[in-house]
C-alpha cells in the first residue's frame, strides 16, 4: 500500500472510509425524508424541495417500468442539459433498477446512434432542445421516450440572464408532465450496491466509445469520499456548472450534495455573471469547475461588485490550473484552487489535493483506501519518487470493466504486488511527500478546455465527408483551450482547390460535438505513414508541437 502521503492527510479525517452498502437511489430517500422541505436543487431562482425532488423521481420510475417495460438491469439513456429534468431522470432510473447512460448534450444524431446500439438501450430520457437529434432514432432503436422542457421548472419570475434553450416553451413531443401525472407506483427498489448503475461513455484510441460499467458502490465510493474530504453538509450550498453527464460534474454538483441533503444551484449554461450572481444570492460556499471557467470568472471586469464571501471552496480538474491563474485566484477571492485527478473508469476521483495543503499543478494524493504506483510502461517495474512512468490505481472506485469488452477489460488491468491495478494510461510521477503529477499521457488524447476529444474518434467520422480522402487529428496549443483540434487532411483528387478549410470546419459542425470540431485544418498531399502502412500521427504531432514552439 502506498503511504508515503500519510503525514500530509487532512486533520481530523479518516484515511479509510466504509462504503455504504445501499445504492445510490437510497441516498435520495434518505435525504428528503430528513429533509423533506429544504430546497435540493435551485434552477435560475426556482427551488425544488427534496419531497418533490423524490416524488417526481418515484412517479418517472414507475412509468418507465409500467408504461416503457424497464426491467432491472436495462439501460436506459439520459440525454439533457443540466436541469431538475436531469436530476430526475438520473434517480428514476436508478430507482426503476436500471442502469443510467448518461449521453454528452453535445452529441449529434450520428454520435447518438453509437449510444443506442452499444448499451442496446430502448428507452431515453431527454430534453425539447435536444429532440431533434433523437427523434430519427425513435421506433428505430428507441422505443419510447420522455421528453421534458427546462422551462416547466422556472416557476419564478427572474432577472437572470436565462439562456433562450430554457425558456423556450413546450413542444407538443414533450410529455414529461403526462408521465409524472400517470399514477404509475414503481414496483420495491431491488437494485443492489454491486449493481451497475451508471455506463458512462469513454473514447480510447480504437475511435469508438467504450462504456464504463460503474457500480452503486463504486459512485458511493468517491460520493462519501468527497463529502468527508471537504467537510461537507447539508449547509452546503454547491454551484452545479459542470456537466452532470461527467463524472465530475455528477458527483460533485449532485451525487455528493444529495448524500448529505445539501443544495445544488444549476446552470444549463455557463455564464460568469450569472454565475457570481447566484453565488451571491444563494450564498453558495463551494464551486467545482474546469480553467477555462476560472479563467472566464476571473477575468469578468465586474467581479468585484459581487459579493463572493460564503464561499470556502474552489476546485476542479481536467486540465492543470497554470501558476499565475492560481495566484490571481488566491489574491482575488482568497482561496486557493483545490485540484484532483480522477478518470470516469475511477468514478471520478482518485486522488485529490488535501484542502489544508494543496499544490499548485498538483494531481494531488491517493483518496481514501485508494492505493497508486508508478510503474514503467514497459517493463512493468515499480518507480521510485521523481521517476516518471505509467499511473495505475486500485481502490474501491475503479470500475468493473468495459460494456461488451472483454479483450479491452483484460488490457485495462494488471496485477501487481498481489493486487488488481487499473492501468490509466497517464504518465506522471509522485514527489518525495507522497503527491501526485500529471506530465504527459500514454494514450493519444487532446485535451480541449477539459473535454477529452479522441482523435480516433474524428477521424473515423471525418472520413464520411464525400471530399476526404485521409485524415489525420492531432492536438495544437492555444492559450485558452489549453490544445484545441487540428485536422490535418487529404483531400480526393477531383476535389483539390475546390473544397477549402471553411468547408471541412462547417462540415464537421454538422456531425459531430462542437468540442470535438477541428478548428484548425491543414491540407496536405499525403500523410506520413510507418513501415507498416499505418498513418504515422506521432510524427505529425512531433512536427506541430515544434512549430507551436518557434511561433
Amino acid at each position: 500500500m502506498f503511504t508515503r502521503h500519510y503525514p500530509h492527510w487532512p486533520p481530523g479525517v479518516p484515511k479509510s472510509l466504509s462504503v455504504p452498502r445501499t445504492s445510490l437511489y437510497y441516498n435520495l430517500e434518505v435525504s428528503a425524508r430528513r429533509y423533506p422541505d429544504k430546497a435540493a436543487l435551485v434552477y435560475y431562482g426556482t427551488g425544488i424541495t427534496y419531497a418533490e425532488l423524490l416524488c417526481s423521481a418515484e412517479a418517472l420510475a414507475g412509468f418507465l417500468q409500467q408504461a416503457c417495460g424497464v426491467r432491472r438491469g436495462d439501460r436506459v439513456l439520459l440525454y439533457a442539459q443540466n436541469s431538475p429534468q436531469f436530476v430526475i431522470g438520473y434517480y428514476a432510473i436508478l430507482r426503476a433498477d436500471a442502469v443510467v447512460v448518461p449521453v454528452n448534450p453535445m452529441n449529434k444524431r450520428d454520435e447518438l446512434a453509437y449510444y443506442i446500439s452499444d448499451s442496446d438501450a430502448r428507452v431515453i430520457v431527454g430534453t425539447q432542445d435536444l429532440y431533434s437529434e433523437l427523434e430519427p432514432h425513435l421506433g428505430k432503436g428507441l422505443a419510447h421516450c420522455v421528453l421534458g422542457t427546462y422551462s416547466d421548472y422556472l416557476r419564478q419570475a427572474t432577472d437572470l440572464n436565462v439562456p433562450d434553450s430554457v425558456r423556450a416553451p413546450r413542444i407538443a413531443a414533450a410529455n414529461w408532465n403526462d408521465a409524472l401525472a400517470a399514477g404509475h407506483a414503481p414496483a420495491p427498489h431491488a437494485a443492489s450496491p454491486d449493481d451497475i448503475a451508471v455506463l458512462p461513455y469513454t473514447s480510447g484510441t480504437t475511435g469508438h466509445p467504450k462504456g464504463a460499467m460503474l457500480s452503486h458502490s463504486n459512485l458511493l465510493a468517491t460520493s462519501t469520499g468527497a463529502c468527508t474530504w471537504f467537510e461537507s453538509s447539508s449547509e452546503s450550498v454547491v454551484l452545479g456548472v459542470l456537466p452532470l453527464f461527467h463524472l465530475t460534474g455528477m458527483q460533485a454538483n449532485m451525487n455528493a450534495p444529495i448524500q448529505v441533503g445539501a443544495t445544488s444551484v444549476l446552470m444549463t449554461r455557463w455564464d460568469r455573471d450569472v454565475a457570481a450572481e447566484l453565488i451571491q444570492r444563494c450564498r453558495v460556499t463551494g464551486v467545482t469547475g474546469i480553467t477555462t471557467m476560472i479563467v472566464d470568472f476571473l477575468a469578468n471586469p465586474n467581479l468585484q461588485k459581487y459579493d463572493l464571501s460564503s464561499l470556502v471552496r474552489i476546485g476542479g480538474g481536467g486540465a492543470a490550473m497554470p501558476e499565475a491563474v492560481a495566484a490571481k485566484l488566491q489574491e482575488r477571492i482568497g482561496l486557493p484552487f483545490i485540484e484532483g485527478y480522477g478518470l470516469t473508469e475511477t468514478s471520478a476521483p482518485s486522488h485529490a489535493n488535501p484542502p489544508h495543503r494543496p499544490k499548485r499543478q498538483c494531481a494531488g494524493i491517493p483518496y481514501f483506501d485508494t492505493d497508486s504506483r508508478v510503474i514503467d510502461p514497459v517493463s512493468l517495474e515499480e518507480l521510485g519518487p521523481n521517476e516518471v512512468g505509467e499511473i495505475i490505481t486500485h481502490g474501491p472506485q475503479v470500475f468493473q470493466g468495459y460494456w461488451k469488452q472483454p479483450k479491452a477489460t483484460a488490457d485495462a488491468f494488471i496485477e501487481h504486488d498481489g493486487k488488481k491495478f487499473f492501468r490509466t494510461g497517464d504518465l506522471g510521477y509522485y514527489d518525495e511527500e507522497g503527491y501526485f503529477f500529471i506530465t504527459d499521457r500514454l494514450k493519444r488524447m487532446i485535451n480541449a478546455s477539459g473535454f477529452k476529444v479522441w482523435p480516433a474518434e474524428v477521424e473515423s467520422m471525418l472520413y464520411a465527408h464525400p471530399d476526404i480522402q485521409e485524415a489525420c487529428i492531432i492536438g495544437s496549443r492555444d492559450a485558452h483551450r489549453g490544445e484545441t483540434v487540428k485536422a490535418v487532411v487529404v483531400l480526393k483528387a477531383a476535389s483539390r482547390g475546390r473544397v477549402h478549410e471553411d468547408d471541412v470546419i462547417s462540415w464537421a459542425r454538422e456531425h459531430m460535438a462542437a468540442f470535438k470540431v477541428p478548428r484548425l485544418v491543414e491540407f496536405v498531399e499525403q500523410l506520413p505513414k510507418t513501415a507498416t502502412g499505418k498513418v504515422f500521427w506521432r510524427k505529425l504531432q512531433e512536427e506541430e508541437n515544434r512549430r507551436c514552439d518557434v511561433g
